[in-house]
């Protein structure tokens, strides 16, 4: 069984950053896809970063092209989110999620492994 943890979410201004991470434990991380999902009050879950076993192939939402980066640490278990230029259309919880393939999805039913989700306000 898989357990991940995400930390890192918070209150930012508009134009600000944030970094986002998701330690997991059990399993094996070092095989597995993972990704990054949001969601909005009164809105449904969206694809926000997605990144191979490796690290090697990233994914990313329309919304968030050329401003978030996803990045993954196989010895420390550890996936990050790197979140600039947040704009207040960012606030949302922010979830990680994993699944037992090396490639990555940008489909939310392909991850079987979701974290409780930290909250991300971007103030205007």
């Amino acid at each position: 069984q898989v357990h991940l943890v995400e930390s890192g979410g918070g209150l930012v201004q508009a134009g600000g950053s944030l970094r986002l991470s998701c330690a997991a434990s059990g399993g094996f991380f070092g095989t597995y896809a993972m990704g990054w999902f949001r969601q909005a009050p009164g809105k449904e879950r969206e694809v926000v970063a997605i990144i191979d076993w490796s690290g090697a192939s990233t994914g990313y939402g329309d919304s968030v092209k050329g401003r978030f980066t996803i990045s993954r640490d196989n010895a420390k278990h550890t996936v990050y989110l790197q979140m600039s230029s947040l704009e207040p259309d960012d606030t949302a919880t922010y979830y990680c999620a994993g699944r037992q393939y090396i490639t990555s999805d940008f489909r939310a039913s392909e991850y079987a492994y979701w974290g409780q989700g930290t909250q991300v306000t971007v103030s205007s």
